[in-house]
C-alpha cells in the first residue's frame, strides 16, 4: 500500500479542486481522514494560503461536538497535509438526495445540530461563507460534523466587501451574489437555503446562473412557502425559515443564537 510518511493511505475518499482526503492509518493503527493538497498546486502562493488558512481555521474552532476534529497540519515530502477525525458516512447533500432514513428520521436533530455548529463557529469569530449539505457529513446514528473552511473570513465589525467572492451560489445571499459588502448573516441565508432543501426536497430560488438564481431571490412571488411543498412543516418552523431567507439582511436573524433558540422553542416541542 502506498504510504505518507508515517501514514499507510487505505482509500482515497474524495478528490477536489484543492486536494485529495485519504483513509489513512498510522503504525498505531489508528484511522484517520488524511487531507493532502494536489502537487501542482504548491507551487502557488495563493493556494498554498488558502490551504494553510483552512487549516487554522479549523484548528481555532476545536473543540466542538459538531465540528470535524483536527488533530495536525503540516509538510511532508513537499505536499502541505491536513490531519482530521476520519467520519464515517457520507455528506448530508448525498443521503438527502436518496430520502436516507437517517436524514428523515432525524431531521429535527440535524437542524439543531447544523445552527450549533454555525453558532460555535460564528462565536469564535468566523463565518463559513460556503455552508451547504455536501459541507455537512454524517454519520449513520444521524451525527454531524460540518467542514470545509478554506474560505471562511472572520467576522467583521460592520459588513465589508471581500476581495474575492467565493461560495456555491444556490446557497449565497443576494449580497454575496452581488458582492456587496457582508457579515455573519450571509451564514444564515445559507443556512436557510440548507434547511429548506432538506424539509422540501427543493432548493428555494432555482436558477442555472447566478444572475438567475438572484433574480429569483429578488422576487417575491417566485418563493413557495414551505408548508405547500411539505404540509408536516410546522408553521412556526416555517417562520423561521422565511425568516433566515430574506432578501434584505437586516430582516433575517442578527445572530445564530437566536434562530438556534427560535428552533429549539419549535423542534424540542
Amino acid at each position: 500500500m502506498a504510504r505518507f510518511g508515517r501514514f499507510v493511505l487505505l482509500e482515497r475518499v474524495k478528490s477536489g479542486g484543492m486536494a485529495e482526503i485519504w483513509l489513512a492509518r498510522d503504525d498505531a493503527h489508528h484511522h484517520y481522514a488524511l487531507r493532502v493538497m494536489h502537487a501542482a498546486l504548491e507551487s502557488r502562493r495563493a493556494a498554498r494560503r488558502r490551504f494553510l488558512h483552512g487549516c487554522k481555521v479549523l484548528a481555532d474552532l476545536q473543540p466542538h461536538p459538531f465540528i470535524v476534529r483536527y488533530y495536525e497540519h503540516g509538510r511532508q515530502d513537499g505536499r502541505h497535509y491536513l490531519l482530521m477525525e476520519y467520519v464515517e458516512g457520507e455528506n448530508l447533500k448525498e443521503r438527502a438526495a436518496r430520502m436516507d432514513p437517517v436524514v428523515t428520521e432525524h431531521i429535527a436533530q440535524i437542524l439543531l445540530d447544523m445552527a450549533a455548529a454555525l453558532e460555535h463557529m460564528h462565536n469564535r469569530g468566523y463565518m463559513h461563507l460556503d455552508f451547504k449539505p455536501e459541507n455537512v457529513l454524517i454519520t449513520p446514528g444521524a451525527s454531524i460534523r460540518l467542514v470545509d473552511f478554506d474560505i471562511a473570513q472572520p467576522i467583521p465589525r460592520t459588513p465589508v466587501r471581500l476581495d474575492r467572492n467565493p461560495g456555491t451560489p444556490s446557497y449565497m445571499a443576494p449580497e454575496q451574489l452581488l458582492h456587496q459588502p457582508l457579515d455573519q448573516r450571509v451564514d444564515i441565508f445559507a443556512y436557510g437555503v440548507t434547511a429548506y432543501e432538506l424539509l422540501t426536497h427543493q432548493k428555494p430560488f432555482e436558477g442555472s446562473s447566478p444572475d438567475e438564481i438572484l433574480r429569483s431571490q429578488q422576487d417575491p412571488t417566485r418563493l413557495r412557502p414551505p408548508r405547500e411543498l411539505n404540509p408536516d412543516v410546522p408553521p412556526a418552523l416555517e417562520r423561521i425559515l422565511l425568516r433566515c431567507l430574506q432578501p434584505d439582511p437586516n430582516r433575517r436573524y442578527a445572530l445564530m443564537s437566536h434562530l438556534r433558540h427560535d428552533l429549539e422553542q419549535v423542534l424540542y416541542r
